[in-house]
């Protein structure tokens, strides 16, 4: 098994099988990216910390609940929801991408680490139908865009501590970005990983009542 040094450092109460899924993660997506470049390839070799860590940082701000529903839009090659799947077994996701070789690797890395808690679809955000607790992103578009293509997918029932919404990972000074949404809440991930990627990086929470 590939060492794991972020993930178990950051997660230390995961299990022998999530250990093992995400410890095959890298030779996987390493398999991939010389067929399809799903990750830059600047990035492949600090996947752990740039692609699977960043995704976890979600989880350092909710914890799903059993049965909640989750749809990643703009997956690309699985990210966040690949991740947060790995993590969170007794829950649901759904991850979508515009782009359909893309959804063909989501596909073939969830069935090569055995996730049954994962379902892809090639198809744009505006077109899925249906309703998710939440609603996970990592830099697809700007925000005022997204919350338009999404708040309707969003579920009346409340299952999670947090109210169903928005769970947007991103970096930079986002004031501009976020100037429509003054519910919005911004978390630092520098406050979880002490890792300098993680210097700029926040996850932007936003509510969607119903």
């Amino acid at each position: 098994m590939e060492q794991l040094t972020l993930v178990s450092k950051y997660f230390p109460h995961i299990t022998e099988i999530q250990l093992n899924q995400f410890a095959q993660l890298q030779a996987i997506y390493n398999d991939w990216n010389t067929k399809i470049n799903v990750i830059s390839r600047k990035d492949i070799d600090t996947l752990e910390e740039r692609h699977v860590l960043h995704s976890l940082g979600i989880a350092k701000i909710i914890q799903f609940s059993p049965g909640s529903q989750i749809l990643d839009v703009g997956t690309g090659g699985g990210f966040p929801g690949i991740p947060l799947a790995i993590l969170f077994p007794e829950s649901h996701f759904h991850l979508v991408d515009s782009v359909g070789k893309k959804i063909t690797v989501v596909k073939a890395v969830a069935d090569a680490i055995g996730l049954k808690n994962v379902t892809a679809s090639h198809a744009r955000a505006e077109s899925i139908t249906g309703s998710y607790d939440f609603v996970v992103s990592r830099a697809v578009t700007s925000m005022p865009k997204f919350y338009d293509w999404v708040k309707s997918k969003v579920s009346k029932k409340q299952m999670n501590e947090l109210k169903n919404g928005l769970l947007c990972l991103k970096g930079g000074d986002l004031t501009e970005e976020l100037v429509g949404f003054p519910r919005a809440k911004q978390f630092e991930l520098s406050s979880c990983f002490s890792e300098p990627f993680f210097e700029t990086k926040k996850l932007v929470y936003i509510s969607v009542k119903s």
